[in-house]
Order: structure tokens, then sequence, then C-alpha cells
């Protein structure tokens, strides 16, 4: 595996903690108004000192800067969501990859929460046998941090913790395709979504998101015919835990089996070797970012916020 060379864009939250992760690989940082950045445009930093960007911009910004570093054989690292306003969008930029000999990935963290790659594990081994239904909760207080910034501009919640549930949906469960129905889309305190219940065509899932959470929650709970799945937590907030019950028949108690995971988090560290791989492989995460884009769309499209 090649040891890339990064150019940040970004020196936000997010954009910090990817640079004290790269150490010594990042060449500098892209930032208009960050003092700790080196360049203010990316043309100004010679394209020969990096091999890859990664985009931790606002969400506006970044198929600009997608276009712009494909199109000079880079690859790059995006936070999500990567979001196209139509698929003709997500095309060209496939092709132009292609071209270019480059690749993109769109970075969904929480797919290397180790509790969660365990419940993946599980499925995968058919320990709960066929699945009746399941829910999906993320919700965290940020409405505030949200109101006035250009998260309030986009699709709010849907973008910043939807994105995430629906890329579950996909790893886990196989929904490479669908068309979530809207069972609440609300504006609280914010003038945008910051509050959705959304379920699969079938009724067998229901995802809920919101930024109305005043304690931050995550979990992920399955119900099939040998037994159920439950992940509580995530590891950048402490413990993370899995319990599995195991069905007793006709009926009765559960036999439970516990674990529980402690900080800190290396799901960014796990993103980061995993969109190496991708470069090695020469895969871009298009098909997902299209699958994602096209559900928030159809989601954005069905309800208003009441």
């Amino acid at each position: 595996m090649l040891r890339l060379r990064y150019l940040l864009a970004g020196l936000g939250n997010i954009g910090t903690k990817r640079r004290a992760i790269l150490g010594g690989r990042c060449v500098g940082a892209v930032d208009p108004v960050h003092p700790a950045a080196e360049f203010t445009d990316p043309a100004q930093c010679p394209a020969g000192r990096y091999d890859a960007a990664i985009l931790a911009v606002p969400n506006p910004e970044k198929l600009a800067l997608l276009e712009y570093f494909l199109s000079r054989g880079k690859h790059v690292l995006v936070e999500k969501p990567l979001l196209f306003a139509c698929d003709e969008t997500a095309g060209r930029m496939n092709r132009l990859a292609r071209e270019k000999g480059a690749i993109w990935h769109t970075g969904y963290n929480h797919r290397f929460e180790p509790q969660v790659a365990a419940l993946k594990a599980r499925l995968d081994s058919a320990d709960v046998g066929r699945i009746y239904s399941g829910r999906l909760f993320y919700g965290n207080g940020t409405v505030r941090n949200m109101i006035g910034s250009w998260r309030e501009e986009g699709l709010g919640v849907l973008e910043d913790l939807g994105c995430h549930l629906i890329d579950l949906m996909g790893h886990l469960f196989g929904y490479a395709k669908a068309d979530f129905r809207v069972w609440a889309l609300e504006a609280v305190e914010a003038k945008n979504t910051d509050r959705c219940i959304l379920a699969t065509p079938d009724h067998r899932f229901e995802l809920e998101c919101s930024m109305l959470c005043w304690k931050n929650t995550f979990s992920i709970d399955v119900y099939g015919e040998k037994g159920s799945l439950h992940v509580n937590g995530l590891c950048k907030w402490g413990d993370s835990e899995l319990i599995f019950r195991e069905r007793v028949f006709p009926s009765g108690v559960p036999i439970e089996f516990r674990s529980v995971v402690k900080g800190p988090d290396l799901t960014w560290e796990k993103d980061l070797q995993h969109f190496e791989t991708q470069v090695d492989k020469g895969e871009t995460s298009g098909e997902n970012d299209a699958r994602i884009s096209s559900a928030i769309r159809t989601i954005a499209a069905d309800c208003r916020p009441a």
C-alpha cells in the first residue's frame, strides 16, 4: 500500500482532527480564513507535493473541490455526506475519476465503530436468523449550533445525522436502493429540519434522527427469528455496548450476551485506512453516494418541514 501525502481542505473541527491523525503526511492545509492554514486556495499548493486531498469543508463547497482535485489526478477523501443534485452529476464525476486514474471515497466512519462491526459480523453469521424488524436512532442536542450557520441553509439533520443511518441501512441490511417513507420531518427550533422519522417501504425498519435529543444517543435494535441485537452508544462518547439476546423457544427469558467497548474513538484512523485500501483497488464510493443522495432528495421533496 502506498503511503500517501495529503492536502487538507478545511480546518474546522473535523479538519483539525484529520490533520492530527495524518501528522507529517499532511503537506499543508487550505482554508480561506483559518490562521493556521498554509494556503487560502488549493491552487497555491504545487500539485507535485501531494497525492490525495481530504475535503473537510461545508457541503456546498464539496462538489467543486472534488472536481478540481479529480481533474488533476488526485485521490479524494470526502467527509460525509457527498450529495449529488442529480444522477447525471454522479455519472460525470465517475467518468472524470476513470479518465484521470483517481478515486474518491466518502467517509462514513460509524461503519468502523467496534460494536457496529461486531453487529454486522453477527448479522453475516445469521445469529438472529431471518430479520423481522429493526430501529435505528441517532440524536444529539446541537440544534442551537446549527442555527445561523451554513448547516441551517441545507437539509439540517438529514445531512448531518440522517445520512449516517441511511448509509448503515445499506451497509448492514442491504437496502441498496431503499426509497424511504417520511413519517415525520420537522423544524422545531431551526428553520430547517432538526428532527425526522423515516421508514423503509416494507415498514420493517424505522430510522429516527434528531438534534433535539439533549443527551447524545445512538442505538440500533434488530429483531429476528433466533434472537435480537442491540447497540447502545458510540466510542466517541465513552462506553459502547452490544447485546445479543438468544431466543428461547417457545417463549421465555432470552439468553443474554453483553460486551462493552470503551474509547478512544479509532474510527477516523480506520476510515483513513479504508480509503487507502480503496485507492489500491481503484474503487470510488460513487454508487453509495448516488444511493444516499437519491434517498435524501426523495425525502426532502416528499415532505417539507411543518
